[in-house]
């Protein structure tokens, strides 16, 4: 059996239904969401680069 509560976080490639249906075919629902914005350094300045999304996750099985 799985942990009960997991996070998932939408890979670079990935939409956020391809990552929901990853969840589901695992077994998890979402239960909450996040993000936060990621930044690199350009001529030594920082730069969005891109938003980081995670998904709570919840064992199904729980919700019945």
């Amino acid at each position: 059996m799985g942990k009960k509560q997991i996070w998932y976080e939408v890979e670079e490639n990935e939409t956020i239904d391809e990552c929901l249906t990853r969840m589901r075919q695992d077994g998890y629902l979402a239960v909450g969401r996040k993000e936060e914005p990621v930044f690199h350094i350009v001529d030594g300045e920082p730069a969005y680069l891109r938003q980081k999304i995670q998904f709570k996750a919840m064992l199904c099985q729980d919700f019945e």
